[in-house]
């Protein structure tokens, strides 16, 4: 039989996991102008840097108390634009690196945890169904943006560091997949974003201590932003989302964690030169079930260009 401390370790570690989950792995998201219409063969590269910081809930059974993360999560991302039939399409790469310090007390011992690896590499393929078809650079300065409606799938893919002897990972050993579908319409200089989808899992088989099979049912996702638009890539955002399900199960256990949440925040997009912007964010939780209810500082800067076409 297991000791009650060693009962309680085992529980600030599987804490410790499901805020890794909820933080890497998908539901944060807050991106305004996601469905942004650009000229076709349009180039960016993406250096960004997230820090967040606050208190981490998990179940009420587990006994712990003051648990908080410190981390930041640093990301690398390239997209680039095509014809895709007619339509306006893109394809965006990303690979976060991610490490960090959490806390908390455990039957009265504090108890401390370091991480630093790769997290999970993300590809979302996004397509415009309507009010955005594919146009070259002489063309796309004459258009103007109304509505828009567009499609996407993004894939959450299992490269991030995985040990299964430990619970806290930077990298989740599964695939993730979400459908979305935006909508965007625009009022002279005002712009509203609404966004809607679904996270699906597979299941991680090896998950601590190596022999158990760790599941988690879907995960249904929003987004809404306002938007002001002074120019091009100079830009406001009121920012906010939620995200509910998520229960996961473990060897056909189910878990006492099914989340209801939802953040708030707002973002600025600067432009700098002919081919440089940055991007600065700043959100929080509003309403955290389960997860981290941590305040987020985010910068980011772009380097965009079109390519000469062939």
């Amino acid at each position: 039989m297991r000791s009650r401390d060693q009962w309680a370790l085992s529980g600030f570690s599987v804490g410790l996991f499901l805020w890794i989950a909820t933080t890497f792995g998908y539901a944060q998201d807050l991106v305004p102008r996601a469905y942004l219409i650009t000229p076709v063969a349009s180039n960016a590269v993406t250096l960004s840097s997230s820090f967040f910081d606050g208190p981490i809930f998990t179940d009420p059974t587990i006994p712990i108390t003051d648990f908080k993360g410190r981390f930041d999560v640093t990301a690398l991302s390239y997209v680039r634009s095509f014809n895709f039939f007619g339509r306006s399409a893109n394809i965006v790469g990303t690979m976060p690196y991610a490490f960090g310090n959490f806390h908390g007390i455990v039957m009265d011992a504090p108890r401390h945890a370091y991480r630093s690896g790769l997290s999970d590499g993300r590809i979302r393929l996004s397509v415009n169904l309507r009010g955005g078809r594919a146009m070259n650079m002489d063309e796309f300065v004459r258009w103007r943006e109304k509505l828009v409606i567009g499609a996407s799938v993004t894939v959450s893919v299992p490269t991030g560091q995985y040990d299964p002897r430990v619970l806290l990972n930077p990298g989740l050993n599964r695939w993730a997949v979400k459908p979305e579908l935006g909508i965007s319409r625009r009022w002279g200089h005002w712009a509203l974003d609404f966004y809607g989808g679904l996270w699906l899992f597979t299941s991680n088989d090896v998950f601590y201590p190596g022999s158990r099979t760790r599941s988690q049912a879907p995960v249904g996702a929003g987004e809404m932003h306002l938007n002001y638009v002074f120019k091009p890539r100079l830009w406001i955002s009121a920012d906010g989302n939620f995200w509910t399900g998520g229960r996961t199960t473990l060897d056909g256990a189910a878990g006492r964690d099914y989340q209801r949440n939802s953040r708030a925040g707002a973002s600025v997009s600067v432009p700098l030169t002919r081919y440089q912007s940055v991007k600065f964010s700043y959100s929080r939780g509003a309403y955290i079930s389960i997860g981290g209810n941590y305040d987020n500082v985010s910068a980011a800067w772009q380097y965009s260009w079109v390519s000469r076409p062939k």
